[in-house]
């Protein structure tokens, strides 16, 4: 374990560094545009940077090995199989730009293309997930601290809230991105060094020998939970990326373009990642480490075999990943809120200056409700995130249709989400978390193909463009 006093130093350090250089970008950030959108004019570098920070969460570096630890290679490649979701995005993201070239949300284009019932229902969606997202990266920093030196759960998780706020506040997107580029060579680099020493130090074949002689399950490639976990992942990374506003404000500020070339370069850079984390939790049973909890398992590998240097690795690069995505998620969760309730019931009228000051103000709120939930630490990582698999998935149809097939208008997508998500709260609940996304995405895939059948209206591309276009005036 690290000392208390050096883990504290270091979280105080990074911290301090990133809300300077976040003030540093975002000095000459002046506007809502710019501060929303980072102006709508991000190259292909920093694009690809902050889609594959972004997505190098919590969750690829805390509970990828815990999905490993207990469902075995499946876990692993269930896990990496979240990339379809970048790579798939690639040509929808070049497909949001060129329909709503002046849109802000995602939530503008369910509001434009099939109304309020379903503008709602998606709303109600992405609030839950946003909120179930940054509980879980909150918890996920206490955790850290907690694992790698035994500082409080609470202090730990105060401390990288406070920093992401912070310099948020102070640049926007622009600040996001900027310190995403950052992060996520720190990302590369830390987490292939850590897994080379591992398998270096343990060795494959022990590795291997003890799995078959006492975990046999987890490299059995027939182990039923397991293969329900691989599709049922698939089809939950699909619908956090295709509904989340995070990436649909990286479509809209990524220059013309750059959105395809950028999310299909991040889905391959971030493939291998959840693979190599993974794989670090398999060598547990070889050293005897059986954590209290499962998403405890990867830290404690990496101290054990790397020692006191691997753990202060370990600490920048799992501090780095929840800095990149946290950060990205204040500020989208924040425009959501801003572009979708603030100016559409509250101040429909506002100025340029007001909507900069509301978004930041949001900002701060955010921060304060997520440290909130983050108090009593109410479940583990894995079945946080799971939990939000059966709203999510829900969403993945409505959305492709609405960007493809005219057919499908009205009420339509509004309950096939609502749908969708209640059966999958009900696969969740009664047979497991594995099924949750699966169930939802089947549904609300039943649905849509029923209202594109016999649908007998068709929607004209031309207005989303021409409606975000007067509103962004």
């Amino acid at each position: 374990m690290i000392n208390a006093s050096l883990a504290l130093g270091l979280a105080l350090a990074f911290a301090l560094l990133w809300v300077f250089f976040g003030w540093w970008i975002g000095r000459r950030v002046q506007s809502h545009n710019e501060f929303a959108l980072a102006g709508r004019n991000v190259g292909l570098a920093f694009a690809c940077a902050t889609a594959m920070a972004t997505w190098v969460t919590s969750n690829t570096t805390l509970v990828a090995p815990q999905l490993t630890y207990q469902f075995g290679i499946w876990g692993m490649i269930g896990y990496a199989c979240a990339a379809f979701g970048l790579l798939l995005f690639a040509p929808l993201s070049q497909r949001i730009k060129t329909l709503l070239p002046y849109g802000y949300t995602s939530g503008d284009f369910m509001r434009l293309r099939f109304g309020r019932f379903s503008w709602w229902v998606f709303l109600l969606i992405s609030f839950v997930y946003a909120m179930s997202w940054l509980v879980s990266l909150g918890m996920a920093g206490g955790i850290l601290l907690h694992t790698l030196s035994g500082l409080d759960y609470h202090l730990g998780m105060s401390i990288i809230l406070l920093m992401c706020v912070v310099y948020t506040l102070f640049g926007g997107l622009k600040a996001v991105i900027a310190t995403d580029f950052l992060q996520a060579i720190i990302i590369l680099v830390g987490v292939v060094g850590i897994a080379i020493v591992v398998a270096m130090n343990v060795g494959l074949e022990p590795i291997h020998q003890k799995l078959s002689s006492d975990h046999p399950k987890l490299l059995d490639l027939l182990f039923p939970a397991a293969v329900m976990f691989l599709f049922n992942n698939i089809f939950f990374g699909l619908g956090e990326i295709f509904h989340s506003n995070v990436w649909w404000s990286r479509a809209f500020a990524f220059k013309g373009g750059v959105g395809k070339k950028a999310y299909f370069i991040a889905g391959l850079l971030w493939l291998p990642i959840p693979i190599v984390t993974g794989f670090i939790a398999l060598a547990a049973p070889s050293l005897g480490l059986y954590p209290a909890s499962a998403d405890m398992v990867g830290p404690l590998v990496a101290s054990q075999v790397l020692g006191y240097t691997g753990s202060i690795i370990l600490f920048i690069v799992v501090f780095s990943a929840l800095a990149s995505s946290l950060d990205s998620l204040l500020a989208a969760t924040s425009d959501l809120i801003n572009q979708d309730i603030y100016l559409q019931y509250i101040k429909p009228k506002a100025s340029d200056s007001e909507r900069l000051k509301s978004a930041k103000w949001i900002i701060v709120i955010l921060g304060v409700v997520t440290w909130l939930l983050c108090l009593p630490k109410i479940a583990t990582l894995g079945a946080l995130l799971n939990f939000a698999g059966a709203f999510v998935a829900s969403t993945i149809w409505p959305i492709v249709f609405g960007l493809y097939f005219a057919r499908m208008t009205g009420n339509s997508a509004g309950w096939a989400m609502l749908l969708g998500t209640l059966s999958g709260l009900i696969g969740y609940f009664y047979i497991g978390f594995y099924v949750a996304a699966l169930v939802s995405c089947a549904v609300s895939l039943l649905i849509c193909v029923i209202a594109w059948r016999f649908s007998q209206q068709s929607f004209h591309w031309q207005a989303l463009g021409a409606q975000s276009k007067v509103e962004d005036v």
